[in-house]
């Protein structure tokens, strides 16, 4: 009977249902499946994977994924959809045009301060001018959360792009948030996301249908998730990594319970405290300290009606889901 090599460490840089693909400290990929019949690998894990015996075929098995710092993922009513783990940031990209839902920037924003991940977003096609105007004026209250302080401050960088024309412009802009960080890109149809990465990893489309055509799945990876190193004279190769997920139309927070949404809002989260009784839902109490700073003015410390309005509407929903 042949022998077993002895679990290796690796790092998965793809997911297709139950394959992943699965990379080597040296670089080399091999695709890979989890023992038992429910897969627990996501972009992102560290891993300890197993090549099979000689003879029995190419693909190797996961023997144990190795404690996570983090995991991005949305829960609704019927499954949790993970996104990645392991991540220094998220960067979510929307678009003057078509107009983006605040009601799910706030979202995946709330599921990255979940999981305490800073969240990084980018307002594409500023070419579109009056468009591009409205967008950034709506984007207010999230260009003012960036500018608060305090060492547990969870900042909002708010990036202006025009992906389809400035190029290496742009492209010099987003590394110096990006360098040195493992990175989740997320966004909705439309924002530009593939252009981000072609525009970041000139080689993304032939890796991803290098991947497809091994596992024959004759899929883009627009269905699922897929880790890309972005070359990078200052920080070298194998630095810094962007992860592209596929797009959205919903994103559900069953997982979390509305007493913590006050801690994952940060423009609410920051009175919270100042309130008359610690469990204060900030919604009807006295001595609320948010409520009075909805449309106080138009300063850092203000609440926009919007954010306040997403806060509530959140709260509700979340109130009548049961808990994952």
């Amino acid at each position: 009977m042949a022998e077993r090599s002895a679990p290796a460490e690796g790092l998965v840089v793809a997911s297709y249902g139950r394959h992943c693909v699965v990379e080597t400290p040296d670089g080399q990929r091999r695709i890979c499946h989890p023992r038992g019949k429910k897969s627990q690998c996501v972009v992102g894990d560290r891993v300890l994977w197993q090549a099979p015996p000689p003879g029995q075929g190419d693909e190797g098995t996961i023997e144990k994924v190795q404690p996570r710092r983090n995991l991005f993922y949305r829960q609704d009513e019927i499954r949790t959809k993970s996104f990645a783990a392991n991540l220094d940031q998220v960067l979510i990209l929307i678009a003057a045009e078509p107009v983006f839902s605040e009601s799910q920037l706030a979202r995946a924003l709330i599921a990255a301060e979940a999981e305490r991940i800073t969240p990084l977003i980018a307002l594409n096609k500023s070419d579109l001018v009056e468009p591009f105007a409205r967008a950034w004026e709506r984007l207010l209250p999230y260009r003012h959360m960036a500018g608060s302080e305090g060492p547990d401050s969870r900042h909002y960088g708010v990036l202006p792009l025009s992906l389809a024309q400035s190029g290496e412009v742009d492209r010099a802009a987003l590394m110096r948030h990006l360098r040195g960080k493992t990175t989740l890109v997320l966004g909705p149809s439309g924002s530009g996301k593939s252009t981000l990465i072609n525009l970041l990893v000139p080689s993304a489309a032939a890796q991803t249908g290098e991947i497809s055509q091994a596992l024959n799945s004759g899929k883009h990876t627009t269905t699922s998730t897929t880790w890309y190193w972005v070359e990078d004279g200052e920080a070298g190769a194998r630095h810094t990594a962007l992860i592209d997920s596929p797009g959205f139309q919903e994103f559900g927070l069953r997982h979390l319970a509305p007493t913590d949404l006050a801690r994952c809002m940060p423009d609410i989260g920051a009175h919270a405290s100042e309130c008359k009784f610690y469990n204060c839902t900030h919604l009807h109490e006295p001595g609320c300290a948010v409520r009075p700073l909805v449309e106080s003015g138009d300063g850092a410390g203000s609440i926009s009606a919007n954010r306040y309005k997403i806060y509530s509407e959140l709260f509700a929903e979340l109130s009548e889901a049961p808990r994952y």
